[in-house]
């Protein structure tokens, strides 16, 4: 099965090797027909801390490397 990629911002950089990255998804109501976004926070492996805060990059799913990690950065 392939692995997702999602793409968001840099929302936190404070633990180490260890980045939070905010998701916004768009779609429309069913009901009233109106653009709702979804944000959804998901915490990112990052080996090297080359990110920081407010930087955009890709995040891709992978084996878990810790209690709440599960996706890893790919790219910038």
């Amino acid at each position: 099965m392939p692995k997702r990629i999602l793409q968001g911002t840099v929302t936190s950089n404070a633990n180490e090797q260890t980045v939070t990255v905010s998701v916004e998804r768009r779609f429309k109501h069913p009901l009233l027909h109106k653009t709702v976004r979804k944000s959804k926070k998901y915490r990112a492996h990052d080996e090297n801390n080359t990110f920081n805060v407010g930087d955009t990059v890709r995040i891709q799913e992978c084996a878990p490397k810790s209690k709440t990690k599960r996706w890893e950065v790919i790219a910038s």
